[in-house]
């Protein structure tokens, strides 16, 4: 009776396997219900490659290690509806969280356009399911988060703000370079 095999550590690895293949067919199917819920009459519809790079932890307890270099990359499709200064947009990324282990999320959100000449500043929300390894057990989760966006046609910088949402997070600021793919394609 004290000889058991030792399956379970097997088994637990072939069902964190299978979360990420069903995580992956959810991020999937989340960007395509977001291209079909946001679509309308459009006039130039943007893709854009999203450079992470970038946390500013607020208040971190003294001696904490926290990585503030997020680097990674994602995409992000704008739909620009016709006479219309919101902006919807689906939204895919990797990046290495504030512990270094690589974060997921897919989404998206709105936002609302300020133009001034060749700039703009955009101000909205994305809302998202992400996969944090050290966060809900792996498991994805949702949110809502502010966004903000200063820029131009080709060139912007994403900024978005995530408070404390536990005991043991620490608020910040996340950074993205938003290069505009349109004159490449």
């Amino acid at each position: 009776m004290e000889n058991r095999n030792t399956v379970v550590p097997a088994c637990k690895s072939d069902v964190r396997a299978s979360r990420r293949i069903s995580l992956r067919a959810i991020l999937a199917h989340l960007l395509a219900i977001a291209a079909c819920l946001t679509t309308s009459a459009a006039a130039a519809d943007e893709l854009s490659l999203l450079i992470n790079g970038k946390a500013i932890h607020l208040g971190s307890p003294a001696g904490s290690n926290l990585n503030e270099k997020n680097w990674g990359l994602g995409l992000q499709y704008d739909w620009e509806r016709a006479n219309d200064k919101w902006r919807p947009f689906a939204t895919v990324s990797e990046f290495r969280d504030s512990n270094k282990n690589i974060s997921y999320y897919a989404g998206g959100g709105a936002l609302y356009r300020f133009q001034f000449d060749s700039a703009h500043v955009d101000v909205g929300a994305v809302g998202f399911l992400m996969v944090r390894k050290d966060f809900k057990n792996g498991d994805p989760f949702p949110g809502v988060l502010p966004v903000l966006s200063v820029g131009t046609k080709n060139v912007a910088v994403n900024i978005t703000y995530v408070p404390k949402v536990e005991p043991k997070a620490v608020p910040l600021w996340f950074f993205q370079l938003k290069i505009s793919l349109n004159s490449f394609l």
